[in-house]
């Protein structure tokens, strides 16, 4: 049996003076933006994974923009509880992501439900639901990529953007009909 290797991260200890208050939001939303995990107290971490890179590098440009510092360290769990624990943490808050995601992708295929009773088979209306895809798609491959362990409802998500991608290539052909009376 091969020994699991734990996790590699690194800490972000992040000080920003409070005012003026939009330098500390900036760092909080890009923080956020990375999937950083709070620790509480200005500590965060992330996976030292390559995906974060340059999600770090912004964190510490806009802190120092704000005449604030961010020290970054290298860490692992102490012991296998700890590393475990963070994994899970970080994960778990992948897996909110998911379930946010998989919400939008329903919202998308009650949209396209509603079109379809309505008989909406215009092409201002197309665009707009190309739209609405794209916008499922950078958000797939946002989460994707931050996804660094695997939440359980990866799958799913990727299965229901498919089913989208089909609704919307269905209502296509239907708006393609009604406009070109073929």
């Amino acid at each position: 049996m091969t020994e699991r290797v734990p996790a590699r991260w690194l800490v972000l200890v992040v000080r920003v003076p409070a005012e003026p208050s939009r330098h500390r939001v900036a760092v909080w939303r890009e923080l956020r933006r990375i999937a950083a995990l709070s620790l509480g107290q200005g500590a965060w971490v992330v996976p030292d994974a390559p995906v974060f890179t340059d999600g770090v590098a912004r964190v510490i440009e806009l802190a120092q923009r704000g005449e604030g510092e961010v020290v970054v360290m290298d860490a692992a769990g102490r012991a296998e509880p700890d590393a475990a624990r963070l994994e899970e943490l970080f994960t778990a808050e992948r897996a909110e992501e998911w379930a946010e995601f998989l919400a939008d992708c329903g919202k998308f295929d009650a949209e396209i439900d509603k079109e379809i009773r309505n008989r909406k088979f215009t092409m201002a209306e197309l665009e707009e639901e190309e739209q609405s895809l794209e916008r499922l798609r950078r958000w797939y491959r946002d989460i994707k990529a931050r996804d660094v362990f695997g939440a359980p409802a990866a799958v799913e998500a990727e299965q229901q953007l498919k089913h989208c991608a089909d609704r919307l290539a269905d209502y296509t052909e239907q708006v393609f009909q009604a406009l070109h009376q073929m």
